[in-house]
């Protein structure tokens, strides 16, 4: 037997006795009721405790099951943005076109760049319908460790959803491929550590903030409908589009796999060895509380979210972090958020690792009745061929690294079929080498570490925290 008061879960332990676990602060009529875990109380003491919480918190019962309130969601909004240094307002857009070619017929790739913080510009490629009628969805892909916009995965979902009649935009993170020191893939510079407080922090936001700018720049086109734009993020990118629902009102639907698991203090995230991208700003956001909970309630607050894990993804700890763990964290949230409403969902791939899943049907059939595609109806995505990613590298020549070969990971994955060839990095880019070496300043790893560095600094010296010599 479960019970809960939204701030507590009372578990059985036989003989009319229960064990309340609590795992994070309850603020009342702002007063913070802090319960100590692990209390055995007698049944008819549960009654006496639920009232009592309200009493002291002024609240009555009613409004003690009714979840955080819209105040509240938007002080952790704000705090959360303040936290990780995402700048209020975000950047100007000020979007530029660089050109476009035809990957497939009916689809038109626009090599775009738009801008981020402290006047940095993202590269990236969005795929369309070659011709749109009316307004049609929005999808932002939001990438994993190593990856970028030249990644088999970002121009196979950009062509993909672009058939069914999105607009989809593939990026590239900092520290990844037009936005690498040296025009490489696959470097992971994102975690070269920075040691300056406060700095990050900064790059936790960075990344949130470069994933608001692609909702931003789709909200910006005239053809897009604004209430049917989609988040999917992969690995690291499950992470920072989980924090971007939270902050981030402007997109309807949030796709994860390959992570979404948040844990609390000294779990996996805290303990993560990717400091600069997940442990340092997961634990700057430790205010929250029961953060796992406080940050799926503000996405069940924008809208609907689904969580797609192989169950045996060791990356991001699933086979520790199954049914179970999700199934405590969504209880968790829907005493949070008051109800159900809009609180994720969560699919488990037997046998299955890390890859990135939204190109399988089940998926696609998700998005389909999120978003529905002018192209595609149920009965169509139920009917489709697919392709097994594995066979489709090879024939078309497109690079899968070691881990990606092994067929629980993306050589396994039997995606929808949409005619997707094998595109060169070169065909991605949106400078050609010249360009890049001109503009690399506006780009690069190492001029935003120089911004971010300068802008610790000063908050350091402000506040009248120590700065580590260089």
């Amino acid at each position: 037997m479960r019970i809960s008061f939204g701030c507590s879960e009372l578990s059985s332990i036989g003989n009319n006795f229960y064990k309340v676990e609590v795992s994070w602060r309850l603020v009342l009529a702002g007063k913070i009721v802090l319960i100590m875990p692990y209390l055995q109380i007698s049944m008819k003491s549960v009654a006496r405790m639920a009232m009592l919480m309200c009493v002291m918190g002024g609240m009555t019962l009613a409004a003690a099951w009714a979840g955080v309130t819209q105040q509240q969601v938007r002080v952790w909004r704000q705090e959360m943005r303040g936290a990780l240094y995402i700048p209020t307002p975000l950047p100007a857009l000020d979007a530029r076109n660089h050109g476009s070619f035809s990957p497939v017929p009916g689809v038109i790739a626009e090599r775009v760049t738009y801008g981020t913080e402290y006047g940095m510009r993202i590269p990236a490629i969005i795929y369309r319908p070659e011709h749109v009628a009316g307004k049609v969805p929005g999808m932002v892909v939001v990438n994993g460790h190593g990856a970028d916009k030249t990644s088999w995965y970002d121009f196979y979902t950009g062509i993909l959803y672009a058939k069914a009649g999105a607009v989809v935009v593939t990026y590239d993170m900092i520290g990844e491929g037009e936005r690498n020191d040296e025009h490489q893939n696959g470097e992971d510079e994102c975690e070269r550590m920075v040691a300056m407080p406060g700095v990050p922090q900064r790059m936790g936001g960075l990344m949130v903030t470069d994933a608001m700018q692609g909702v931003s720049y789709l909200r910006s086109l005239p053809y897009v409908n604004r209430k049917r734009i989609a988040l999917l993020g992969f690995s690291l990118g499950s992470f920072v589009s989980v924090l971007t629902g939270a902050v981030d009102t402007d997109f309807h639907a949030l796709f994860l796999t390959g992570g979404g698991d948040l844990d609390g203090p000294g779990g996996y995230w805290d303990k993560s060895q990717c400091v600069m991208t997940q442990s340092a700003p997961y634990k700057a956001l430790r205010f929250l509380g029961d953060r796992g909970a406080a940050i799926y309630t503000l996405n069940a607050r924008r809208g609907p979210t689904f969580v797609w894990n192989g169950t045996d993804d060791t990356v991001v700890a699933i086979p520790t972090h199954g049914p179970k763990f999700f199934a405590n964290l969504r209880q968790r949230t829907i005493a949070m958020n008051g109800s159900a409403k809009n609180v994720f969902t969560t699919h488990f791939d037997p046998g299955a690792s890390h890859r990135p899943a939204w190109v399988l049907r089940a998926p696609a059939e998700w998005l389909e009745k999120e978003l529905r595609f002018p192209n595609w109806t149920p009965q169509k995505v139920a009917e489709m061929p697919v392709i097994n990613i594995g066979e489709w590298a090879k024939a078309h020549g497109v690079y899968l690294d070691d881990g990606q070969r092994r067929l629980n990971r993306d050589a396994g994955l039997e995606a929808l079929a949409a005619g997707v060839p094998g595109l060169k990095p070169s065909q991605l880019d949106v400078f050609s080498m010249s360009e890049w070496k001109q503009k690399r300043g506006k780009l690069v790893w190492a001029a935003w570490a120089e911004h971010a560095t300068a802008a610790a600094v000063r908050e350091n010296l402000r506040v009248g925290h120590d700065v580590p010599e260089k």
